[in-house]
């Protein structure tokens, strides 16, 4: 089956092309504010490289726009690894320059063991970011000694890169600290109250009527977790009380999860409520509002009790509200005991565990150094100087897998081609007509803005920014004065695809570095985590012990997440055998979906059996919770034959609910259990069956939106 068969029509993928862009160039928090520090820094870098002719402005643009984070706390731990790293490259090449600068065989030998050691740690260390800097000045250095004999100058040349890096990575340190803070606290903050308010109004929907809110999505919430947890760490590393209370923050990000989550499962109105029901809910909308005053203030959570226990009672006949309920007794009494939820993640060491026995990390290195020698050797044959982006692109895009290489490959062909565009019409539009600083400011600023928008948004596009930003500046900033040669960007937008090229041709050639298995592995450690958070609390256990039902949540967000962003790169990776490609792609977007899908109906379940308690018969009561352990041992089962290789995964068998009690009277309450029990037992029967024998079938217009 060939691949075309399953792709949509030209109309649809141009929609779909536009829907993506659409939602990827879209505001959110904080995004304003990243394009303003970069737009602010880049405009005195600008202003100080030209009037000081500080060389490389285009080298320093490019660090504000790498050093330039969504927090402070990310932007000074990337500013410190830049400072390392560059400080440690520009030595080890002057050293390199001074032993071996007569001895041109001798110097590639070295550099290139450098450049091998380099890429080496890259993958093994958790600060690799230092040595891609320093593989990234080892090779660029090397086309520095191309263009003189005299070695005076081209250690001036060196040590100007040193400046050029470093004093920018200074200036944002500066402004992201004094102009525009972002603390990750305050984001942590703001985040938790947008949430909850998200809640409030829905409820206020309910209880006053009035006109319809936007409803939240499944999507929504897997963010919105995602989001949270991100800012919990950033801001852990910051604030000391953080640490210090960090289970307790994170049984916060917790509940928050849980009551976001609960939201998208409210319906839009209510007709014929109780006055018992709207009291309920306006007790609801009250702790909410007291949950985000004490997020703000920093005041312990105390839950508000503003109806009598009859009305609060009416939470049983309203599932979703019933979870709101315990999530928000649940916090409270575990703020009250004083007690802590658990241990916080441990960190991640510095070192891979397999860092020395991975041959994998070795062939990575041979294949990048091998990438780079050929295109050094080509550039030097061809004698073509305007192309020594070529080896710059290799090292780019050398990252761990095929997919991700890929993508990395796109995004920088896809900024170069818009930068060198944009270069190209100043060049010919804008240039003859300048003819001081205002005016140059004038014409890059709204490009670095625009740059600066792009590499603020998700990764799908985030490097596409930096590339725009970095080709435009090479082909105009690099001179004190103005660029009337169209050369110039010709020939870095040629560097680079051959660049991708050369690094794609080896890539595939030599030790494929697929993630088909990564993915399949962890599609399977996600339905473990799925698995693990399905099961209800058992009777008899405390209100408080659901917290680590709501954390083992989070987990489970995390890890689809994880799977998404693999399968984005699996989907993109060039192969000799396009079917495999296809069915893995269709069947791993098929278990995404359906994974979704089970989470909402195995939480679905739980509310409803939580919501039942008492007035369902005992008999249905303990088959579903029979039925729900089965679907779990089932998920489970899927999952490790999932991991297997080859895969033996076999889609699962409808796991009815009790057969016996159909011979007993039904209670009212019973219906809605069965009812979600069912739903859970048909979600899980839709995983595909991923025997290699197996056919294969496109995920239904459903699966895929879900």
């Amino acid at each position: 089956m060939a691949a075309a068969d399953y792709l949509p029509p030209m109309p649809v993928m141009l929609r779909d092309t536009g829907a993506f862009l659409n939602r990827e160039l879209a505001p959110f928090p904080g995004r304003l504010n990243v394009m303003l520090r970069c737009m602010l820094t880049s405009a005195i870098v600008i202003v100080v490289s030209m009037a000081l002719e500080v060389p490389s402005l285009a080298l320093s643009l490019l660090v504000v726009f790498y050093v330039t984070q969504s927090n402070v706390v990310v932007t000074r731990l990337v500013g410190l690894m830049f400072i390392i790293g560059s400080t440690l490259a520009i030595g080890l090449s002057t050293l390199l320059l001074k032993f071996t600068f007569d001895y041109p065989l001798l110097r590639i030998v070295v550099a290139s063991l450098l450049f091998f050691g380099s890429v080496y740690l890259i993958r093994v260390l958790k600060i690799g970011v230092v040595f891609f800097i320093v593989a990234i000045v080892v090779i660029y250095v090397q086309s520095f000694v191309d263009l003189t004999d005299q070695a005076e100058l081209l250690i001036r040349a060196v040590l100007w890169v040193w400046v050029a890096i470093n004093y920018p990575i200074a200036l944002t340190l500066v402004v992201n600290t004094l102009l525009l803070p972002a603390e990750p606290q305050l984001q942590l903050k703001a985040e938790i109250h947008r949430q909850l308010m998200a809640l409030e109004a829905p409820l206020t929907q309910l209880i006053d009527g009035g006109t319809d809110t936007a409803p939240i999505t499944l999507t929504a919430v897997q963010q919105g977790a995602l989001t949270l947890q991100k800012l919990l760490r950033f801001t852990t590393m910051r604030e000391a009380d953080y640490r210090k209370h960090q289970a307790l923050q994170l049984a916060r990000i917790a509940t928050v999860s849980r009551l976001y989550r609960s939201a998208s499962e409210l319906p839009v109105n209510w007709p014929g409520a109780s006055a018992a029901q709207i009291a309920m809910l306006r007790e609801l909308r009250a702790n909410c509002t007291a949950l985000d005053e004490s997020v703000m203030t920093g005041e312990p959570y105390r839950y508000v009790r503003t109806a009598t226990p009859e009305e609060r009672a009416a939470a049983d006949t309203f599932p979703a509200a019933a979870e709101l309920q315990r999530a928000l007794h649940a916090f409270a009494d575990l703020v009250a005991s004083g007690a802590a939820p658990g241990k916080p993640p441990a960190s991640e060491p510095m070192v891979v565990p397999d860092a020395w026995t991975n041959r994998a990390y070795l062939r990575f290195s041979l294949k990048t150094l091998l990438a780079v020698l050929v295109c050094y050797v080509f550039y030097n044959a061809v004698d073509w100087q305007g192309i020594h982006t070529i080896m710059l692109t290799c090292v780019i895009v050398a990252l761990p897998s095929l997919g991700a290489s890929m993508q990395r490959a796109v995004l920088r062909v896809a900024g170069a081609a818009i930068g060198s565009a944009l270069a190209l019409f100043m060049v010919v539009f804008v240039i003859p007509h300048l003819d001081d600083i205002v005016g140059l400011l004038l014409m890059t600023l709204p490009v670095v803005a625009l740059a600066a928008w792009i590499s603020a948004g998700s990764e799908r596009i985030g490097y596409a920014g930096v590339q725009l930003m970095f080709t435009f500046s090479l082909a105009l900033l690099e001179q004190f004065g103005p660029t009337t040669n169209l050369t110039e960007i010709r020939d870095r937008l040629v560097g680079i695809l051959l660049g991708v090229g050369v690094a794609t041709f080896v890539q595939m050639s030599f030790w494929r570095e697929g993630e088909g298995d990564v993915l399949r592995q962890k599609l399977a450690k996600m339905l473990h985590a799925i698995a693990a958070q399905l099961r209800a609390p058992q009777a008899g256990v405390e209100i408080r012990d659901e917290l680590p039902t709501a954390q083992r949540q989070l987990q489970a967000w995390a890890a689809l997440d994880d799977c998404e962003a693999t399968l984005l790169r699996v989907a993109i990776e060039p192969g000799w055998q396009e079917g495999e490609q296809v069915q893995l792609t269709l069947r791993a977007q098929t278990v995404l979906a359906q994974g979704r899908e089970i989470m909402l109906a195995g939480n679905a379940l739980n509310n409803t059996l939580a919501a039942q308690a008492g007035s369902a018969s005992p008999q249905t009561d303990q088959a579903a919770r029979a039925a729900q352990e089965q679907v779990c041992a089932e998920i489970n089962r899927y999952a490790d034959d999932l991991a297997s290789n080859p895969p033996v995964a076999h889609a699962p068998q409808r796991i009815g609910i009790g057969i016996g009690i159909a011979a007993q009277p039904l209670e009212p309450a019973d219906a809605p259990i069965i009812a979600a029990a069912e739903d859970l037992s048909r979600q899980v029967a839709g995983l595909p069956d991923w025997r290699i024998e197996a056919p294969v079938t496109a995920p239904s217009s459903h699966a895929v939106q879900t």
